[in-house]
């Protein structure tokens, strides 16, 4: 397994556990519809969210948080768009992003909540 792909797949552990400790519901993990992706959807007492997970390691030059670009937000959000209509959800959608900065044995997790809207 490629480093960068092991590095994803912690990630993406790290967040589902935070998101279980806050009370969500991991309804599903890598979800996609055709090439789209979305990493990981959740849903609590309001809304049904849409998570994109950022981790990199502590030398890397761009923070997580902001390689989510205006066209992978597109994505997410035509994916959502997709999982709602096929899982008739009558929940509010919230779109969030979980940025990890891992430092060996060590993380920093920041979850944006209503990190971007799906206006775009």
């Amino acid at each position: 397994m490629a480093e960068s792909h092991s590095l994803g797949k912690r990630g993406e552990k790290i967040a589902v556990d935070h998101l279980k400790a806050n009370g969500y519901s991991i309804l599903e993990q890598n979800w996609s519809t055709g090439r789209r992706e979305i990493d990981i959807i959740a849903e609590n007492e309001d809304y049904i969210v849409f998570v994109e997970v950022k981790t990199r390691t502590a030398d890397f030059q761009i923070h997580p948080r902001d390689a989510v670009s205006v066209p992978k937000q597109r994505n997410i959000i035509f994916a959502a768009q997709t999982y709602i209509e096929r899982n008739l959800s009558s929940k509010e959608a919230r779109f969030d992003i979980i940025s990890i900065v891992v430092d060996g044995k060590h993380f920093e997790l920041e979850h944006i909540t209503d990190a971007f809207y799906p206006t775009l």
